[in-house]
Parts: C-alpha cells; sequence; structure tokens
C-alpha cells in the first residue's frame, strides 16, 4: 500500500510510517493555504486537510496531512461554553496539532495532543512571533521544528514530536480504514 505524507518534514513521514507500518510513505511538499503559523484550531484543521487533499494522487490508497499551530483556550463565563476554543478549567494559549486523512473520497480529521504555552512565550507568539523560530532563538538550535519539537521542549522529552504526530494521524486514520 502506498500513503502520501503532504510535508517534506522528516519526522511528519516518520510519524505517518508508525501508524502506516506496511505502507510504502511517500512525502510530498504542498502548500497548506494557511498561515505560517496557524492561528485557531479553524485555520490548523484547514492546513491539515489542505495538505492531505493536495498530496493525493491516483497511486496512493491513502494520503495524510499534519499540522501544529497555536490556540487561545479559554473558560466561558457561564459554563455553557461557545465556538471551538471555549474550554471550562482551561486557559492559556496552547500548542496544537491536527491530522487529517483521505482516502480521496473523504477526509477525517483528528487531534494530538495540546500543552499550554508558558506565558512568556505564549506573550511573544500572542505578538506575532513564530513558535519554533522563537524557541530555536531562546534555545540556541538550529531546526527545532524539525527535531524535537516545542512538543519535547514543552514535556522535557517526556512526548517527542513524532509520537505527539503519530497520535493525531492513528485518531484521523481510524475511521477511514475501518469502514
Amino acid at each position: 500500500m502506498n500513503v502520501a505524507v503532504g510535508s517534506g518534514n522528516p519526522v511528519k513521514r516518520s510519524a505517518v510510517e508508525r501508524v502506516f507500518e506496511s505502507a510504502s510513505v511517500e512525502a510530498r511538499p504542498v502548500d497548506t493555504g494557511v498561515s505560517e503559523q496557524p492561528v485557531g484550531h479553524a485555520e490548523t484543521i484547514t492546513g491539515a486537510r489542505t495538505r492531505a487533499r493536495r498530496s493525493f494522487g491516483p497511486e496512493v490508497a491513502y494520503a495524510v496531512g499534519l499540522e501544529g499551530g497555536v490556540a487561545e483556550f479559554s473558560a466561558s463565563v457561564d459554563g455553557a461554553g461557545s465556538g471551538d476554543e471555549r474550554f471550562e478549567g482551561a486557559e492559556g494559549l496552547f500548542l496544537i496539532m491536527w491530522a487529517a486523512v483521505t482516502d480521496g473520497r473523504r477526509v477525517e480529521v483528528g487531534a494530538g495532543p495540546s500543552v499550554r504555552l508558558p506565558d512568556p512565550i505564549a506573550r511573544e507568539v500572542a505578538s506575532g512571533a513564530e513558535l519554533g523560530p522563537l524557541l530555536d532563538d531562546r534555545l540556541g538550535t538550529d531546526d527545532l521544528a524539525r527535531n524535537q519539537g516545542a512538543i519535547g521542549v514543552f514535556t522535557d522529552g517526556r512526548l517527542t514530536r513524532r509520537d505527539a504526530l503519530a497520535g493525531a494521524v492513528a485518531c484521523a486514520a481510524g475511521p477511514v480504514i475501518s469502514d
């Protein structure tokens, strides 16, 4: 079976290989149609869906899109919640990740883990800084986004970027491959 991933990032490809163990996975860099640093669940999901759709072709069984972003979580005042970014008991700017999987007929999505950004980092990201380069600068690294990832930094290595992305891929793939 052949699977495409809408990215040239080796960590994203490895995450897809982890979920589709017996497949041949091909990296296909595509334009996401969203900003470099997606903000909010809607934009991040759109990026994942776009990556999946644009990397699909007749020679693959499935195509996968992965997108990381940030989203402001806020508790609703009345407890009822309104919109997709209100969460009772969770407030702050969070790192988020979404995956999309398509078989060419339908597209399913799944979320990966989220982690609240430390306030100093959150303030800079809210002011327009992109998370990956910001962390590279603070940590003196060259390419955090392709290696450990922000999730690795904020969990002190307890969760790797590959594992976090693989979780999102598995959640998105479940409905498509189980039917």
